[in-house]
């Protein structure tokens, strides 16, 4: 069955922070991959064997999935044997409420329906709300195409940046189909790569443990997050109260931070919230405070330069701050609480600079390089804990100067 299931076509649709690994991965396993994106300059910049995005392993193992020919990128979906659509999820917002985005689903669906033919697999990895797997079918069925013909199942990602390289083969994988045969089929292809358990269920069961996975780690950031402005109020250090806690035998309090950011964590609890805001109250109570954290992190901020530097114009009060990225060690900006408090402070009139070592250049702040983080600065305000930061000679560094941190860095 690997060797059947290896002879087949796989095309994946969005060549983002999930699809390229993904197709590089299969590439690498031996599969005849399509890579599939709307972005001609991505497109361009794949088959060229250049990773638009940064993460550990991916450039050499690009290169070398192109160099086999094993990989090719294109802008319209050749005709496959297994297509995989990776394409991103967001919400927008409807007189207040969050809700799911599903459109690019669904345009991604519709631009491979013309080329679906009957034994074919069609896997969703995109997180997506419970029932989208099978509104898939229900789109393809009135399309005219028979879906009894094709096997249709759900497989959400489980990995995080920085190391998706290797999470993609060693975690475990839900598999749940619309039909038996689906999940059976489904499963026996991401066994052909995956060193983790890969588990059977069905496509709703699968679809609602993508987004309780998620809304549990935010939950339990969120609590940690309430846990700094309590100890702030009562002049706690919250790091130290974390780690005596945490020497209970049943407690595991996660550190406290500037927010949550990113497109899984911060975005995915809403999809519960969205369809049934009754029961999901703990859920949507967490994701308003990972999102107002923020805002309270820039008070913090105002409130200790007033204090500082009464009389003295914020245009002239020079601030650096250290982080721009969504969580350490990689180059996402997408919904970095650490990105919102920049532009606040600039909003502001303050002079921010930033340090992001894993960033050359940024539409909209001023980046300077790690050597330069100690001259010409009124304020450090520590907002990501980047391993480069971690460096013993710059916490030193760090320690006698005029510093805010906020997620734990200095000891």
């Amino acid at each position: 069955m690997e060797k059947f299931i290896k002879e087949k076509k796989v095309c994946v649709i969005g060549l983002g922070y999930i699809g390229l690994p993904l197709a590089t991965l299969l590439s690498k396993t031996g599969y005849k991959v399509s890579g599939v994106d709307i972005n001609i300059e991505v497109i361009n910049s794949i088959n060229e064997g250049k990773a638009h995005i940064v993460e550990p392993k991916l450039q050499e193992e690009l290169e070398a999935a192109i160099l086999s020919k094993n990989l090719i990128a294109y802008k319209d979906p050749p005709q496959s044997d297994i297509y995989i659509i990776c394409v991103p999820t967001p919400f927008f917002e409807d007189s207040g409420v969050k809700k799911p985005n599903t459109e690019f689903i669904f345009n991604a669906l519709e631009g491979i329906s013309g080329q679906l033919k009957a034994g074919d697999l069609l896997i969703l990895e995109s997180t997506s709300p419970v029932g989208t797997t099978r509104q898939l079918a229900k789109i393809l069925d009135e399309l005219g195409i028979d879906v009894s013909l094709i096997n249709i199942a759900f497989c959400p990602e489980r990995v995080i940046p920085g190391s998706i390289m290797n999470e993609l083969i060693q975690n475990d994988r839900i598999v749940g189909g619309l039909t038996k045969e689906a999940t059976t089929l489904t499963s026996k292809f991401y066994n052909t790569f995956v060193q983790g358990s890969v588990i059977e269920t069905d496509a709703e069961t699968a679809e609602m443990c993508k987004l309780t996975e998620n809304s549990f780690r935010d939950v339990n950031i969120a609590f940690a997050n309430e846990l700094s402005l309590l100890c702030d109020e009562n002049k706690i250090d919250v790091d130290e109260l974390i780690n005596l806690a945490n020497r209970h035998p049943r407690v595991n309090i996660l550190k406290s931070g500037v927010g949550v950011g990113g497109h899984c964590i911060a975005v995915d609890p809403w999809f519960i919230v969205a369809q049934d805001p009754a029961n999901s109250r703990m859920i949507s109570l967490a994701r308003e405070i990972n999102d107002n954290k923020p805002e309270w992190v820039v008070q913090k901020i105002k409130d200790f330069l007033k204090e500082e530097f009464q009389g003295v114009q914020n245009s002239n009060i020079k601030i650096t701050c250290l982080g721009a990225s969504y969580k350490p060690d990689i180059d996402d900006l997408r919904g970095s609480p650490a990105l919102e408090i920049i532009k606040s402070l600039q909003e502001d009139k303050f002079t921010a600079k930033v340090v992001e070592p894993n960033l050359i250049s940024h539409e909209g702040i001023n980046l300077i390089e790690l050597a330069d983080v100690f001259e010409d600065t009124d304020l450090i305000v520590v907002l990501v804990g980047h391993k480069e930061f971690l460096e013993s000679n710059f916490l030193d560094k760090l320690s006698k100067t005029t510093y805010l941190d906020f997620c734990g860095l200095v000891p």
